[in-house]
């Protein structure tokens, strides 16, 4: 697509929410980091491009490369009988993982190697997203991330991806173990669920979902992950920075006196 740099990078779900991703906790130039930077906006000027040829369908993975995660998917898939169970096994994993994930914010870890994530636990989104697209190649599904974001909520980004099969990109939710389909069972793509707000709310199961809404789907980007192009990636691990500290803090507290920017990124945007 020609001029498709234009929907490319941080600033794609405005200023606001620009600041807060560049005070991202990932280290400088690290994985996390720079497929953010490189997200591409999903919107009606590029959606013809990222759901025809900007992801490449051939999985490129060779057996043995990373056989810690080979073992990982064999085991997730030993008793699928078919690609949607696949598909299911392996979210339910990755939403698992949050059971041993460290609470203590001094004790945090964010980033690393998919099998470091999968080892320590995580329940931070961006780490399951990862893990997910890597086992899904692994299990012979093209993946990719993808980044949501209500634009009309503060710090109300999270990362899901896409998984293609039966010929069409459909949205999973590593972290609450959502995948989303229409009703007749064919999976749902990110914007199919952006363009059909009852379609997003059908899947809203408990509060074990809380992303399962309309306003998580009013922006969206795309980028291409790869566990065959693990070598030219930083995985620097990270600990949890003051800007991120801060937001969590109040976050436990419930959000006294309203979900809100604390640190006048909306000022910001209207300069």
């Amino acid at each position: 697509m020609r001029g498709i740099e234009f929907f490319r990078g941080t600033d794609q779900f405005g200023p606001a929410y620009r600041v807060m991703l560049e005070n991202d906790s990932h280290a400088l130039g690290s994985v996390d980091r720079v497929l953010m930077e490189q997200m591409v906006k999903l919107c009606s000027q590029t959606v013809g491009c990222l759901y025809a040829t900007y992801t490449p369908l051939r999985i490129l993975y060779r057996k043995g490369t990373r056989p810690k995660l080979d073992l990982y998917v064999q085991a997730i898939t030993a008793e699928s009988s078919s690609d949607e169970e696949t598909v299911e096994g392996i979210a339910r994993f990755t939403s698992r993982l949050q059971e041993k994930a460290e609470e203590d914010l001094d004790k945090m870890q964010i980033g690393g190697l998919e099998e470091e994530i999968i080892e320590r636990g995580s329940d931070w989104c961006t780490d399951l997203a990862r893990v997910g697209c890597v086992l899904y190649q692994i299990a012979g599904f093209p993946s990719r991330l993808v980044t949501l974001a209500d634009i009309e909520k503060a710090y109300s980004g999270h990362a899901i991806i896409e998984v293609y099969r039966a010929g069409v990109w459909g949205a999973v939710d590593p972290t609450t173990n959502v995948v989303y389909r229409h009703s007749g069972g064919k999976p749902a793509s990110t914007w199919d669920l952006m363009n059909d707000p009852q379609l997003v709310e059908r899947h809203w199961r408990d509060e074990t979902t809380p992303y399962t809404n309309r306003g998580q789907f009013r922006a969206a980007a795309i980028s291409n992950y790869f566990v065959w192009r693990w070598k030219n990636y930083d995985y620097t691990v990270s600990g949890v920075n003051d800007y991120y500290r801060s937001i969590l803090k109040m976050a436990e507290k419930g959000w006294p006196g309203g979900l809100r920017w604390l640190h006048g990124e909306d000022k910001c945007a209207l300069k």
